[in-house]
C-alpha cells in the first residue's frame, strides 16, 4: 500500500499507494508509513522526504469502516488503534530529514495532519483540503496539535467546527501550504524546492528542525503526555453513539441523524 521512489540525490519519495480507496489510511497503511519512516530516519546520506498520493488524490483521511470498527472495540482495542495513528504523527513530525508534503488532489480529515507534520507543503490549484470529522460525529483530536501549529487557533475553530472544503488558495492563505502551483508544474516546483534544500548544509537542516521545536517551548515529556490523551480523547468520542451513528451514516450513504428532519 506504499511505495517509495528514490532520487540520487539523497530524496525518497513515499507515495500512498490506495488510489481505489482514494489512498486512506487503513491500519496497514499506517504501518508501512510508520517503518518507512523508522528506516529513513537512520539513512545518513538521505536529505529530504516526500510524501504524496497515487492517482487523483493526495489522501481521503481514515479508513472509515476501520474507525467504526474500532469505535465498536473493546475499550483497550480502541485506544489502541488511536495511539498508532498517533505515534506516526510523531514519527513524521520528528523526522531528522526534511519532509515535504506534496498535495495532488483532494486531503481529507487525517490527511491534513500529515501535511502538517511535514516540514513544508506544497499543492496544485486541484487540491481541496478539509478537517472533515465533525461531519462524521468525531473530532480532529490526533492531528489538532499539528494543525494548530500550522495554522494556529482561530483558523483552526472555524475548519474543526464547520469542516468546510477550502480550495488550494484558502490552505495557502490560512498557512496550512507554503505554495500552491499549477498541478501541471508541481513536478518542476518540487524539483525546484528539492534544489534550494541540496543547497543547504544537512546538519544545519537538522538542527534547525531541533531548534524549531526548543523555542517554541515544548518538551519530550509533556507532547508524550498529550499524545496518550488524545488518543484516548478519540477513542472515546468513536465510541459514542454519535460517533458510531455518524460512520454509520456515511458507509450506509446516508444523512446521519442530527442532519435528518424527520
Amino acid at each position: 500500500m506504499l511505495r517509495i521512489e528514490r532520487d540520487p540525490r539523497g530524496t525518497a519519495t513515499l507515495i500512498l499507494d490506495r488510489p481505489a480507496e482514494r489512498n486512506a489510511l487503513c491500519a496497514q497503511l499506517i504501518g508501512e508509513l510508520d517503518e518507512a519512516l523508522t528506516k529513513l530516519a537512520a539513512e545518513r546520506d538521505l536529505r529530504a522526504v516526500l510524501l504524496t498520493g497515487s492517482g487523483s488524490a493526495f489522501c481521503a483521511g481514515a479508513d472509515i469502516a476501520e474507525m467504526r470498527a474500532a469505535g465498536a472495540a473493546a475499550p483497550e482495542q480502541n485506544i489502541a488503534d488511536a495511539r498508532r495513528f498517533v505515534a506516526l504523527l510523531d514519527r513524521l513530525e520528528c523526522m531528522p530529514k526534511t519532509t515535504i508534503a506534496v498535495i495532488n488532489g483532494a486531503a481529507y480529515g487525517g490527511a491534513i495532519g500529515l501535511i502538517s507534520a511535514c516540514d513544508i507543503a506544497i499543492a496544485g490549484t486541484a487540491a481541496r483540503f478539509a478537517l472533515s470529522e465533525v461531519r462524521l460525529g468525531l473530532i480532529p483530536a490526533m492531528i489538532s496539535p499539528y494543525v494548530i501549529r500550522a495554522i494556529g487557533a482561530r483558523q483552526a475553530g472555524r475548519y474543526m467546527l464547520s469542516g468546510e472544503v477550502m480550495d488550494a488558495a484558502t490552505a495557502e492563505r490560512i498557512g496550512l501550504v507554503h505554495e500552491v502551483v499549477r498541478d501541471a508544474a508541481l513536478p518542476s516546483a518540487v524539483e525546484k524546492l528539492i534544489d534550494a534544500l541540496l543547497a543547504g548544509g544537512p546538519c544545519a537542516q537538522v538542527e534547525i528542525k531541533a531548534l524549531l521545536r526548543r523555542v517554541s517551548g515544548r518538551t519530550d515529556t509533556d507532547d508524550a503526555a498529550l499524545r496518550r490523551e488524545l488518543a484516548q480523547w478519540i477513542a472515546r468520542i468513536r465510541g459514542s453513539d454519535e460517533g458510531h451513528e455518524g460512520l454509520s451514516a456515511f458507509l450506509e450513504k446516508r444523512q446521519a441523524k442530527w442532519r435528518d428532519p424527520g
